[in-house]
């Protein structure tokens, strides 16, 4: 590999702006992130799309909001517009925990050092660009854009706010994936067609004034939500308004969206259809130096570049459609796969890397196991409003073939400097179950499971079962548990026949909407019974244009209007979390008082028998954890944890 020169990278400071031989910059980017040239970092990716067009481009990541503002004038005013993102995660989410208290590490800042971004980053970086630039447009995109693009609720201000294009004064925002509607935005610009005039491309918002015609489009149907006003005062409305958002957005032909925000009319136009093979392959194929910019070498490692530097994403989108999870808001539930020779040849460039060891850290995506996966018959996909192709079941035009996935996997490991190749990201456990996925080949199945449980696992294998109780299984769009027993059957059989020893990793959340602190007794005295011993878990929290937070906040499910329970007051969080560790000495009495409250002394005789033989490392029961991380979900002796109250 040869030896990287500073203008490899896109410039960040006016000494690299001229080391190219610039006088001027067509397009500006401010990012909440440090500045790393690899293409899972999304300034990166719009960069490098942006520079393909031939444009001139500059990022200016992290900057200053605390001094005298000056990384925001710096480089002087673009000559198109400057783009602004918080990041790769929601700003609130990198900033704050379940709890709403300040995380200590931010993953992208050098170091994990935080105070590099603020709080709603996008909307502090667009408010200062339109006062230092008022004649400049400003284009927000990127994940806390794309999710806060109408009307959404605040989990950490505990407020409902209207379309971010309103609360930071932005021009345009693009949602979802940037690479189709920039292309479009860049094509008409440079024919000369002023900004303000752009207001039709798909894929973007606009705020109309008040007095502004509503652009005519033939294509496209309309359809008006309720306004952000009523929204504000009535939360059913708002609730009502979801279902219309959320199936829009994964229709491949949806309608254009109004909504009325004070005097002005939002305006959300069609997404584009999903990308094609070529154009996924075209955004993977840029000159990423696949590093962070030289500019931290001595600040320290950025964790979120360390965690990836050696893995390849291989699809975007996810058709799970979980409630509680944001990958389908914006990267859409239909799924855009790369070429295996694409693939092969990133693998080829990070096994030609000079610090490369020969251990690939994950061939995946937002679910491991979607890659190729499409409808059978298209025109059947054209008409669908589901938001899930596997939610209450798999659709039965749905081809979940793991073949194209299990041949990639063994082109990735005949690489010549490739030692093992590694599955990091979440499996869709429930696909590989034959009782589940009842079109599948079985044996493909099992063919995968043991590809993946012999070649691609150090150690542990994580699912996400996300709970055990039928009801809130069913309101997360997720199978029920049953199903996680009849994989986990499988695994322990493979585990034997092999002699594999391998540990299987359930995720599992607390406090989701529906989930009541009998199910979260349930929920211990099942895994308890399997031999798990959860030492690290994930709370539920909300995040904008998810149906879980429309619940959260409003209180109603969008899709029903009817009324549904949260836990929400810190003491009934609390309360569900300790069900998790039950086998703490400061819990059991608590546990034995609730449960006997609750009259189920049936789950207190699971989780605290009188002579409890049970042991972390029971022979045969390995220590099970899982991570706090971003959470992805299930059960077996259904009837004798069913909770008396179902039973009524």
């Amino acid at each position: 590999m040869q030896e990287l020169k500073l203008s490899d990278w896109l410039p960040t400071t006016n000494k690299e702006v001229k080391i190219r031989g610039w006088d001027a910059l067509d397009v500006i980017l401010f990012s909440g992130d440090a500045y790393v040239d690899h293409p899972s970092f999304g300034p990166a990716v719009i960069g490098r799309i942006l520079e393909s067009y031939g444009l001139r481009v500059a990022v200016v990541p992290q900057p200053n909001v605390n001094d005298n503002l000056q990384d925001f004038v710096k480089l002087g005013a673009p000559k198109l517009f400057f783009g602004v993102t918080g990041g790769c995660m929601d700003p609130m989410i990198s900033n704050y925990n379940a709890n709403k208290k300040r995380r200590d590490k931010d993953a992208y800042t050098p170091n994990g050092d935080i105070g590099f971004r603020p709080d709603y980053a996008t909307t502090v970086y667009s408010k200062i660009l339109k006062e230092k630039w008022p004649d400049v447009p400003v284009l927000i995109g990127g994940i806390e854009a794309s999710l806060r693009r109408v009307t959404h609720y605040d989990y950490w201000s505990d407020k409902l706010m209207p379309t971010i294009l309103e609360s930071s004064k932005a021009d345009m925002l693009v949602y979802g994936m940037g690479e189709q509607p920039l292309r479009e935005v860049v094509r008409l610009l440079q024919k000369g067609v002023p900004f303000n005039s752009i207001t039709t491309i798909k894929q973007t918002a606009v705020l109309l004034d008040k007095d502004a015609k509503i652009p005519k489009n033939s294509n496209w149907e309309d359809v008006e939500i309720v306004s952000h006003q009523k929204c504000l005062k009535d939360k059913k409305a708002y609730a009502a308004n979801f279902k219309i958002i959320e199936q829009e957005s994964n229709k491949l032909a949806a309608r254009r969206i109004f909504q009325k925000v004070g005097e002005k009319t939002l305006m959300i136009n069609p997404p584009y259809p999903t990308m094609t093979e070529k154009e996924i392959d075209a955004s993977f194929d840029l000159p990423y130096t696949r590093l962070p910019h030289p500019k931290y070498n001595k600040r320290g490692p950025i964790p979120a570049f360390e965690m990836i530097k050696f893995s390849i994403n291989i699809h975007r989108g996810c058709f799970g459609g979980c409630s509680f999870c944001t990958i389908s808001a914006h990267q859409g539930k239909f799924i855009a796969s790369r070429s295996q020779e694409s693939v092969l040849r990133e693998v080829d460039t990070v096994a030609n890397m000079p610090d490369f060891k020969g251990y690939l850290s994950d061939i995946g995506g937002p679910s491991a196991n979607m890659y190729k996966m499409k409808g059978k018959i298209q025109s059947i996909c054209d008409k669908c409003v589901a938001p899930s192709c596997i939610s209450p079941v798999i659709c039965s035009n749905l081809d979940t073939s793991h073949k194209p996935l299990t041949k990639l996997y063994q082109a990735v490991d005949s690489h010549p400097k490739v030692k093992k190749s590694f599955i990091g990201s979440g499996i869709r456990h429930d696909m590989l179950v034959p009782e589940f996925n009842k079109n599948a080949n079985a044996k493909e199945l099992d063919d995968y499971t043991e590809e993946v449980m012999t070649k691609h696992v150090s150690g542990r294998l994580k699912v996400a079962p996300e709970h055990t109780s039928d009801p809130v299984l069913k309101l997360m769009r997720k199978p029920s548990f049953t199903y996680f027993h009849k994989f986990k059957e499988r695994f322990d059989k493979i585990n034997i026949k092999k002699n594999l020893k391998l540990q299987l990793i359930p995720y599992f959340i607390s406090n989701h909407p529906a989930c009541e602190a009998e199910d979260m007794a349930n929920l211990a005295a099942e895994t308890k019974d399997m031999g798990f011993q959860l030492e690290q878990v994930q709370g539920f929290t909300p995040t904008p244009m998810t149906v879980a937070t429309v619940i959260y906040y409003s209180g109603y499910h969008p899709y029903t209007l009817k009324k549904i329970k949260t836990p929400k007051t810190r003491k009934e969080k609390d309360e569900q979390h300790r069900f998790f560790f039950w086998y703490k000495k400061e819990n059991k009495a608590w546990i034995k008082s609730t449960l006997n409250k609750l009259g189920r002394q049936d789950l207190l005789k699971v989780l605290l028998p009188e002579n409890d033989k049970w042991r972390k490392n029971k022979p045969g029961k390995p220590k099970h954890t899982f991570n706090d991380a971003v959470p992805f979900n299930q059960r077996k002796n259904k009837a004798k944890f069913r909770s008396k109250k179902k039973q009524r």
